[in-house]
């Protein structure tokens, strides 16, 4: 497929905006009642589900905060045992961690990124309405454990052992495994989706140096997300296998060890601070530059401190673990990591304040809570300079300084930045105006509280208070302290409270706002407010004015306006389908049109049946979770095939619109870029799991004493070449299909799949011990049954194709996607087996 040019602009023809926009609306908009719940994907409205989702589980852990506050205020109070606070603590770290901090940011992510970079929706609408579904559900199966008195209880972390069969017999364990799991599904959706939508859905002539800040903050968090997240999925899946079929991961009694959790748990753990950071770093560089009245200072310096902080930030890991026995020179390495990363944190933050400086700061309400930001960050980065020095580590590591450092850092980095944004763009989603007082008492009472109740935590972490205790009747010294630390909690759940009732008074009674009434210059304030669910009438071109550093409010005003009368791309929706602009990732330059799905209940019935299998797991029911996955696999088949004319619509999807390609007939469009970006968190799951394989085999005790003369003989190995011999053959049809998917080329890749698969099993049938016996066997069956899995998956593939709804579009919108995962799955297969036979598994 040949890329079409536009850089000679037709004429503009004529529109009347009204009819424009009420055109746009009849195919942009939701159903009506709980169908418009269920079936709904546009980016608008789920961003705002994220984030109000996020804001609910924020107030619950918040009040979890309160009642540890409570049992904390006196050394023996009796308001709830250890049994209870041990589901406190654990619950509110795992909310505040996984159900509010992650959540918010793709919420903010999904609302705004489009609406920044001048499309109008993000590229795959139906998986950020799967990653909504699998996060809410997820979030349901934790709170309902919690009402039930059977959530988790050994800590945010779940460290093994006390997380194993052993030392947690109920499902306590199971919940936080399962239930967490379940939501980092939304994660890796919004990860593949932000990455995507960044790279391919912008303006046209927006290239990649003219990105806004925000755009590559977020395409920084993605990039973190799509390699950070595998191992904690890997870690929480080897521990549920564990605990529910007694294989041998991390039991050191049979060739496992408990250090591999830690060190999976942290190759996420210590990103995820990042994760959180750079996302609210974004809001404030847009915040800040609109609040100084001038551009941000140092653009491409930010830029490459955004990638350095990416690329830091997974040396880091060990920064949590200086106190289990790591070699000195793994000491030194980790520590001066730990300090490094403070470097380009530092170019950010003195860029702001040079913008700041150099600017005519205007002083309203989010800038409060900026400054809020500056004063807690700070300290939180003071107190993690001097937790990187290895020997101030041990002495206050697992004491509440550690507890005092990380509520700066979250609190700091991250809250305050979500309460300017929230007060920033409120006036963006209810299109209201805000009551004035109450917002700047509420930041008062949340800012004294915050450091009311943090600061004095470190001198209680100083004086030898370890974190995670319900009572210290044999310590009076750390009672005063404690109870201001309560004092002050309560002080910064009242100014939560009074925050969120100013919010609620502007809702219900603000007065409307006009557009644009920060005098902003980003593309997020070109569109009226409320913005309608398709954002804009038509789409800028190449030759308009897009670029946040040289635009003017005034001018942003007139770009707007040109907008809405339909004078730019893709003006209106004369064909019935939902229609936004693919780009070239560098350029910026025109490629295809993308044609989106519109209103549908596949991501509410997908998430219900993986929600089914998550469940299964958890009650035991391990041939229903069977069932369930048959019924995955039922449900994703179907999202493999080109889009539909919208509901409600008779018009077909041409082969060009304005003589561009249609996504369905394009072979490297969206499809393509999404399963690539998948494949990279699907190859560090992978790497995560080699990588626990050479650990243990370098450090768990008793592992070169399981081997075993295998009773078969040679046959493991020779089903290992045959595993070996598919991966080649899946290779070769991947090369093959990048020219041409002919009769041949599917007749190889059948083979290879069929070779994978075959080879695989016979190996795990024949291995020379049990999963249960010890870890090697465990780490064996674990590869093998990733290869079996990818080539089943590979055989989905294949079948969805073959019953598309158009042959010609199939042939050229999925042969892409299959070459990809032909390559993949060949890749890893000889990957797999080489390591089994190197390793001699």
């Amino acid at each position: 497929m040949t890329t079409h040019q536009t850089s000679a602009q037709p004429p503009v023809t004529p529109h009347d905006p009204a009819a424009l926009h009420a055109e746009l609306y009849a195919v942009w908009r939701g159903l009506p009642g709980w169908r418009g719940f269920v079936c709904e994907v546009n980016h608008g409205a789920i961003g705002l589900r994220f984030m109000i989702t996020a804001i609910v589980y924020f107030a619950i852990g918040g009040v979890l905060a309160m009642l540890i506050r409570v049992q904390l205020a006196s050394p023996r109070a009796a308001f709830v045992g250890p049994d209870i606070y041990n589901q406190l603590f654990t619950m509110h770290g795992t909310i505040m961690m996984f159900l509010f901090a992650i959540p918010m940011l793709e919420g903010l992510a999904l609302y705004l990124l489009p609406k920044v970079m001048g499309a109008r929706d993000m590229a795959y609408p139906r998986l950020s309405a799967l990653g909504w579904w699998c996060y809410a559900l997820g979030g349901l199966i934790l709170l309902v454990a919690m009402l039930a008195g059977v959530a988790p209880d050994g800590g945010w972390f779940m460290y093994t052992p006390l997380s194993d069969k052993v030392h947690t017999p109920g499902i306590n364990a199971d919940v936080w495994l399962l239930g967490i799991t379940f939501v980092e599904i939304s994660a890796i959706c919004a990860a593949v989706e932000i990455t995507v939508s960044i790279l391919k859905l912008r303006a046209e002539g927006m290239a990649l140096t003219r990105l806004p800040l925000f755009a590559w903050y977020m395409l920084g968090t993605a990039a973190m997300m799509l390699i950070g997240f595998p191992p904690l999925i890997l870690g929480s899946i080897l521990l549920e296998v564990q605990r529910a079929f007694d294989w041998a991961f991390f039991d050191p009694a049979r060739g496992g060890d408990p250090i591999l959790w830690q060190h999976l748990f942290w190759l996420f753990g210590h990103p995820e601070v990042y994760i959180i950071f750079l996302p609210a770093a974004g809001a404030l560089s847009v915040m800040i530059a609109t609040f100084a009245r001038q551009p941000i200072i140092g653009h491409a310096m930010i830029v490459a401190a955004i990638w350095a902080m990416v690329f830091l930030s997974f040396g880091l890991w060990v920064h949590h673990m200086f106190t289990i026995g790591i070699p000195h020179l793994a000491l030194a390495f980790f520590s001066a990591a730990s300090m490094l990363v403070a470097v380009p944190t530092s170019v950010q933050i003195f860029a702001w304040i040079g913008t700041l400086w150099s600017g005519r700061p205007r002083w309203s309400l989010p800038m409060l809570h900026i400054t809020g930001f500056f004063l807690t960050f700070a300290l939180g980065g003071l107190t993690g300079v001097m937790l990187a020095a290895v020997p101030f580590n041990w002495q206050a590591h697992d004491t509440a300084f550690v507890t005092a450092h990380l509520h700066y850092v979250l609190i700091g980095g991250f809250v305050f930045p979500m309460l300017a944004a929230i007060t920033y763009w409120m006036p963006h989603f209810t299109g209201r105006r805000a009551v004035r007082g109450l917002g700047t008492a509420a930041f008062w009472l949340i800012f004294i509280g915050v450091h009311g109740t943090f600061l004095v935590m470190h001198l209680t972490g100083l004086l030898g208070m370890p974190r995670r205790v319900s009572i210290y009747p044999d310590n009076p010294e750390w009672e005063l302290l404690n109870l201001i630390s309560s004092v002050g909690g309560f002080i910064m759940a009242a100014g939560f409270a009074l925050f969120a009732v100013d919010m609620g008074l502007q809702l219900f009674m603000g007065r409307r706002t006009r557009r644009n009434p920060w005098r902003a210059t980003s593309l997020d304030w070109a569109m009226r407010l409320p913005p309608p669910t398709y954002n804009l009438a038509s789409l800028p071109r190449a030759d308009m004015e897009t670029d946040e550093r040289t635009l003017t409010p005034s001018r942003l005003d007139m770009l707007a306006t040109t907008l809405a009368m339909g004078e730019g791309m893709l003006a209106g929706a004369p064909r019935g389908v939902r229609e936004t602009l693919i780009i070239d990732a560098v350029s910026g330059r025109a490629e295809a049109v993308a044609v989106l799905p519109g209103n549908t209940m596949r991501p509410a019935l997908t998430a219900l049946t993986i929600g089914l299998f998550f469940l299964a797991m958890l009650a035991g029911f391990y041939w229903v979770a069977a069932a369930a996955v048959v019924l995955v696999a039922v449900m994703c088949a179907g999202w493999i095939r080109p889009v539909a004319p919208i509901q409600g619509t008779t018009a077909a999807v041409p082969e060009t619109i304005e003589g561009l390609p249609a996504s369905p007939f394009y072979r490297h469009g969206l499809g393509w870029w999404g399963s690539a970006v998948l494949l990279v968190a699907n190859a560090s799951l992978f790497a995560s799991l080699l990588f626990a394989v050479a650990f243990l085999s370098v450090i768990a005790p008793g592992w070169e004493g399981a081997v075993q003369e295998n009773p078969h003989g040679v046959l493991p190995m020779a089903a290992l070449l045959v595993t070996a011999i598919g991966g080649a053959l899946l290779l070769c049809a991947g090369l093959w299909s990048q020219r041409a998917a002919t009769a041949g080329q599917r007749a190889l890749a059948w083979a290879g799949m069929l070779a994978v698969a075959a080879g695989a099993l016979a190996s795990g049938a024949m291995m020379a011990g049990s999963p249960a016996e010890h870890a090697r066997h465990a780490v064996q069956a674990a590869i093998l049954a990733y290869l079996v899995l990818h080539a089943l998956i590979l055989v989905t593939m294949h079948l969805a194709a073959a019953r598309g709804h158009r042959i010609g579009v199939q042939a050229v919108a999925t042969q892409g996607v299959l070459a990809q995962w032909h390559g993949y799955t060949g890749l890893v297969a000889l990957v797999g087996a080489l390591a089994l036979a190197v390793a001699k598994l």
